[in-house]
């Protein structure tokens, strides 16, 4: 039996004990939904293969090897992965369109015995509702930006923000990317499709009657695009800025980016990035605090000179309601009282 899918929501409310990827590897790991095992029915050599013959050759030689390859994978998925699930286990197959792929393997599982159901329309229909939330629906709750330059621990804050009951969206923890030339992550960033399958859950979920805080970003974080209509809401919110010394952010992001101040290397390679925007001098001086381990000193000259300078042309060109948070320190321990302050400031704006 197929299942129709009518929002994002569905997925969690039919209560099915595991979701399976029928589909080929390479297709999982571009996009799947969301909590989804990858027990593909065909690999991306077979499914290549198979296409091929159906193409060159004809869909009856296709369609035979095609079962053959499909029957010998379901049974190793039976004989390993599967082996241990109990008469009521309730599985929901899919594939790209709910058709082949999804329904042989479904067939085989209820003739065991299992309560498996496929998704009508497959990943394809999974993947419209994903685009009918990003881009089609407004945003549901009143959105409020947490803003404030380069190392005033916006991401620290946002978390905080989280644990204190606070509706947020850590737009740069689903795109695994801390949103600057620094900021890339172990593991990289996932695709555009991955990306927005996460945010579109996370906004499908908000309490429309409480505002949801999200961190200030370009219209890309790292790689990867906001959607529209998340972006527009974001150009227009009201702000809580947090506002701290140069020195004391200094301090902060030496902390903060631990992982690129004990990489030489890389450090060396991402100033190197920056010669388009700054003079041959500067990116020299830069490079001569970081081989001397000046990082304190690199953080400070960094933010004054390159990032400093352009959040405030941003901001200069924005016209919203903003409320200043002055943060006399940014270390650890006073980031929950801080997180609270910027709450209060939230609620104000969101009145």
């Amino acid at each position: 039996m197929a299942v129709t899918l009518t929002s994002l929501a569905d997925l969690v409310a039919l209560g099915f004990d595991t979701i399976i990827d029928a589909r080929a590897p390479a297709e999982y790991a571009e996009d799947h939904l969301p909590g989804a095992i990858s027990l593909p029915v065909l690999d991306d050599e077979e499914r290549a293969r198979v296409g091929t013959i159906y193409k060159q050759v004809s869909p009856f030689t296709a369609r035979k090897l095609g079962a053959a390859l499909v029957s010998r994978n379901v049974a190793r998925h039976l004989e390993e992965a599967l082996a241990d699930k109990p008469g009521g286990w309730r599985p929901l197959v899919y594939c790209w369109r709910g058709g082949q792929r999804s329904g042989s393997f479904a067939l085989i599982l209820n003739q065991i015995g299992w309560r498996v159901e496929t998704i009508a329309g497959g990943y394809k229909a999974w993947r419209a509702l994903v685009v009918k939330e990003l881009y089609e629906t407004p945003v549901a709750s009143k959105v409020v930006v947490l803003d404030g330059n380069t190392g005033t621990a916006k991401t620290d804050v946002l978390a905080r923000l989280k644990a204190q009951g606070t509706q947020v969206i850590d737009l740069e923890g689903l795109a695994r990317h801390r949103g600057s030339l620094f900021g890339h992550m172990p593991g990289g960033q996932p695709s555009q499709k991955a990306f927005e399958c996460a945010l579109a859950m996370e906004l499908s979920r908000l309490d429309p009657a409480r505002p949801v805080v999200v961190e200030a970003e370009s219209a890309k974080v790292g790689d990867l695009r906001l959607p529209s209509h998340l972006w527009a809401a974001m150009r227009t919110a009201p702000r809580v800025t947090i506002a701290a010394s140069l020195p004391e952010r200094a301090r902060y992001l030496t902390r903060a980016y631990a992982d690129i101040v004990a990489d030489g290397a890389r450090l060396l390679q991402v100033i190197d990035l920056l010669r388009h925007a700054q003079a041959r001098e500067t990116i020299d001086a830069w490079t001569g605090l970081a081989m001397t381990g000046q990082f304190e000193a690199l953080a400070a000259d960094l933010m004054q000179v390159h990032y400093d300078p352009r959040y405030e042309k941003h901001r200069t060109r924005m016209e919203v309601a903003s409320i200043t948070v002055e943060a006399a320190s940014l270390d650890e321990a006073t980031l929950d009282d801080l997180a609270a302050r910027v709450a209060e400031g939230v609620a104000v704006l969101a009145v």
